[in-house]
């Protein structure tokens, strides 16, 4: 026994609904209790519905249970975390090359320091005279 074409078409809309993310009477979830009560029908009802069962079948075995909505928040959070983690190996980079630095000023700091020491025990500094600009 199969449905009224009117009940097959509050079917296949509530369907739609579902799919589309877009749901009336129910919280959007891709299941068929949701289906049936999207559409204002019976549980038997809906499935005596057999093109709008094969489809919802189809549906499901191609797309999974998850919404539209649900499938854009996955796609969305997939670019995020791709981001962070190409975010992440950046500062990963630029935190090595600030180690770096920082590893080679401190040695320069220290010759700097060392080279003042000799000179100091030598007692030969000669100042450094200002240069002044011509005209000034």
């Amino acid at each position: 026994m199969n449905v009224s074409p009117q009940t097959e078409k509050a079917l296949f809309d509530a369907m739609a609904r579902l799919t589309e993310g877009r749901p009336r009477r129910t919280d959007g979830a891709m299941t068929k209790e949701n289906l049936y009560r999207e559409a204002g029908v019976s549980r038997a009802t809906m499935n005596r519905a057999v093109a709008v069962m094969a489809e919802w079948d189809a549906h499901v075995a191609a797309h999974g249970r998850r919404t539209a909505g649900e499938a854009r928040r996955d796609a969305d959070l997939a670019e995020l975390s791709k981001k962070l983690k190409d975010k992440t190996a950046e500062c990963t980079e630029l935190q090595h090359r600030l180690d770096a630095a920082a590893t080679v000023i401190a040695a320069l700091h220290h010759d700097n320091q060392a080279m003042e020491e000799e000179l100091a025990r030598r007692g030969v500094v000669t100042p450094l005279r200002r240069l002044t600009r011509p005209g000034g």
